[in-house]
């Protein structure tokens, strides 16, 4: 295999031209969607300082988001609703989401990285790779675009119920948090089969 087609040195590439790399970000939040990328990157275009989007400030966030915007051959995003994520929980909800994301790209990968360790069902060869998205470019491409993507949907959400604080904590379980949702209960985008939001809305 040619070493151009590995990037990081503990990932084999397969030998193709199409390779996607998926990743997702909210599924510890009490609120809002899982959020799921797919990233195809063009080879020839590369784009430096790709890593793990937990690892990055704001400011590199909002840099590389907009120029993975301007280099990759196609971004895909896909969505589980509250709603789905109550009905069939969130892992569930999560290999849904990715499934969309895939789906949705304007070009057909012939292989496809899964940050985590586990693939949803997809038309096309994957792998799924443990802590990815510090691994495998496309995998950090895509933890990129799905965090600045959630955190603009809780900023969204602020404006409109800036009392709960969501562009702050970003729907994770924080201690404001806690005590926001107790003060002023559970609006329609929380999950309410997570336990904090059951006990809220008294269904535990």
């Amino acid at each position: 295999m040619s070493k151009d087609k590995v990037i990081f040195p503990d990932v084999i590439y397969p030998d193709v031209n199409l390779i996607a790399g998926v990743d997702e970000v909210g599924r510890g939040p009490l609120v809002g969607n899982v959020v799921t990328v797919a990233v195809i990157l063009d080879k020839n275009n590369p784009i430096s300082g790709l890593a793990d989007s937990k690892k990055l400030s704001e400011k590199k966030l909002a840099l590389l988001f907009d120029e993975i915007q301007q280099k990759a051959l196609c971004i895909s995003i896909g969505y589980a609703t509250p709603a789905e994520i109550d009905q069939i929980n969130i892992l569930h909800a999560t290999m849904l989401a990715m499934q969309r994301a895939v789906q949705g790209l304007s070009i057909q990968p012939e292989f496809v990285f899964i940050d985590g360790n586990r693939c949803p069902e997809l038309n096309m060869p994957s792998e799924a790779i443990v802590k990815g998205d510090s691994r495998v470019a496309e995998i950090s491409a895509a933890s990129i675009i799905a965090k600045v993507t959630r955190d603009r949907e809780m900023q969204e959400l602020d404006e409109l119920y800036p009392q709960y604080g969501f562009a702050k904590h970003k729907g994770y379980p924080t201690k404001a948090h806690f005590e926001a949702l107790q003060k002023y209960g559970a609006i329609a985008e929380y999950r309410q089969s997570f336990k904090p939001v059951k006990k809220v809305l008294g269904l535990l």
